[in-house]
């Protein structure tokens, strides 16, 4: 069988002395839609910034794409979509800057080449912002942010997108926009594992969903809308409420 993208067996990790992951188990293969769903706490988010790096494993194994994570260098394969911060940067960037920041990770080149600008061109032409590519980033709403953070990961035209949250706070708008995006990944190929609290626009896309109960895995299967939400421990079924409201973000780069 082909080698799976994203590998964890038995990881365990903890922030500061508390443990938030307890020996999760999940496989990603290629072409897959996988969703981490849960309750607040439940170690969703810190299973996905595991995966890159981000937090590091108090034991078990991970590996991307056959590769240990100690040995993976790769990281032009993995686009990486944050959750949305309300954080003020206080960085004068330009929509176009801060989407072209993503191809940093598959070229060092300055300045940037012509593959690149039509990359970062039609990063922001499938998330529907290319007419403001010019405009400060302070000046979006929450949802276009949203919509440029997953421009910068898309600009690196990753095989693997991992996103934290990508509808939390989202206009219904940009929601559909965004699931209009990730339709097409999955339709070229893309992996992708998403953190939800709701599939909403995505549940079409989502092949299967993983909750986790206090840093465990408790199901690995259908989606919950498929199997009816009370037959999944653990699993919150939240609406977050659509937030337009114009907020600064951070751009700095991301492994």
């Amino acid at each position: 069988m082909e080698q799976p993208v994203i590998t964890l067996e038995g990881v365990t990790a903890t922030l500061g002395s508390r443990p938030v992951l307890r020996g999760v188990d999940l496989t990603v293969r290629r072409g897959e839609v996988v969703a981490l769903l849960g309750a607040n706490g439940s170690g969703k988010s810190t299973a996905v910034r595991a995966a890159i790096g981000q937090v590091p494993l108090t034991g078990g194994r991970l590996e991307l794409f056959g590769t240990p994570l100690r040995r993976f260098r790769d990281w032009s394969r993995i686009g990486y979509v944050p959750q949305r911060t309300t954080a003020a940067s206080g960085v004068p960037a330009t929509v176009r800057e801060v989407v072209a920041a993503g191809r940093l990770s598959r070229t060092r080149l300055l300045p940037p080449r012509k593959a690149d600008r039509a990359a970062v061109r039609r990063a922001l032409e499938l998330v529907g912002m290319a007419d403001r590519a010019k405009d400060s980033v302070n000046a979006l709403s929450g949802g276009q942010h949203q919509r440029v953070l997953i421009a910068r990961a898309l600009a690196a035209e990753p095989e693997l997108l991992i996103m934290d949250e990508p509808m939390a706070g989202v206009d219904l708008a940009s929601q559909q926009v965004l699931a209009d995006t990730l339709r097409e990944q999955v339709a070229g190929g893309a992996t992708v594992l998403l953190v939800l609290h709701e599939l909403g626009p995505l549940e079409p896309l989502i092949d299967r969903a993983v909750v986790l109960r206090d840093g465990c895995v408790v199901h690995d299967g259908p989606p919950p809308e498929a199997v009816g939400q009370h037959a999944l421990p653990g699993h919150d079924h939240v609406h977050p409420h659509a937030d337009e409201s114009a907020e600064p973000m951070r751009t700095g780069l991301l492994t």
